[in-house]
């Protein structure tokens, strides 16, 4: 069993190394994933390159992480990671150890003389695939460990959040149908606090 997923983009990778492309490396779950369907061109024209996978949590990403963004030699990586843990995707896990994941990501990027742009959760606070989980206020508290971390650490850090949030802790309608996965316009919000952030 491949329990991250590690050969997903193999032959990808293979193909950017040999092209010798110096890319920025998105990192991430769904929400990272499926913003190519949604406008490629906003990855192609920029020289970034999607490394999501629906469902991951951050321990898979940590696992993968070498291959995914280490290999590639970028000169940046996004990671935007968090909400699949939240949900128990892969079982329970404290904000704390999900923290640390991130963290550590970020100290393997730093290593290998890679620049990090941490970015926030988006606003959940219901999941249609686990009901029992009531994530509002742990994506809250993830939040605040992300922010807080990037800016002892000097790190970029863009804030969906509070772009995208409603009155109820919730993804605002325009931005996403089922209430984590932003739509057209949400994905546009995105690349819009991204591109200040990185370019």
């Amino acid at each position: 069993m491949d329990w991250a997923n590690l050969r997903k983009y193999h032959s990808e990778n293979l193909a950017l190394l040999q092209s010798g492309f110096t890319p920025i490396v998105f990192m991430g779950d769904s929400i990272t994933e499926f913003w190519s369907n949604y406008n490629s061109s906003f990855f192609t024209e920029n020289g970034f390159v999607n490394r999501g996978i629906s469902g991951q949590t951050t321990s898979q990403m940590l696992l993968r992480f070498r291959q995914d963004v280490i290999q590639l030699q970028p000169s940046k990586v996004v990671i935007l990671a968090g909400i699949n843990d939240i949900a128990e995707n892969t079982g329970p896990i404290s904000i704390e150890n999900i923290m640390g994941n991130i963290i550590s990501m970020v100290e393997l990027a730093k290593a290998n003389h890679i620049e990090v742009v941490l970015c926030s959760v988006l606003p959940a606070n219901k999941f249609d695939w686990n009901h029992k989980i009531q994530p509002a206020d742990k994506v809250l508290e993830l939040n605040k460990l992300i922010q807080k971390f990037a800016q002892e650490n000097n790190l970029n850090h863009v804030d969906y959040y509070s772009n995208m949030v409603d009155d109820n802790k919730g993804l605002k309608k325009i931005y996403g149908d089922d209430g984590v996965h932003p739509n057209k316009e949400g994905y546009k919000i995105m690349e819009q606090l991204l591109l200040k952030a990185i370019l």
